[in-house]
């Protein structure tokens, strides 16, 4: 008789669901409260959709508004992949 595993629930990393506080720049976007890192960037994601600040042709690009650019360091335009680093250095 073989073995059927039977499927293990998924686990949310506790690292993930820690509170984090977002700096004055990361703030104006997605609030001043802590909150856990996946609700920041679902906060995140949520600025960008409402604002259509994902570009058109090329859609792993973020586009910044007056918002986000001090969050960029300035950049008018980043990758979804180096704005998670960017927005990483504007938490604690």
């Amino acid at each position: 008789m073989p073995k059927t595993k039977t499927p293990s629930k998924r686990k949310p990393n506790p690292a993930f669901m820690r509170p984090v506080q977002p700096d004055d720049k990361l703030s104006a976007i997605v609030g001043s409260k802590p909150l856990p890192r996946s609700e920041l960037t679902k906060k995140l994601w949520d600025y960008i959709k409402k604002n259509g600040l994902q570009d058109k042709t090329k859609r792993t690009q973020i586009n910044a508004d007056d918002a986000l650019r001090p969050v960029f360091n300035g950049k008018s335009q980043v990758s979804m992949f180096e704005m998670t680093k960017l927005v990483s250095g504007h938490i604690r």
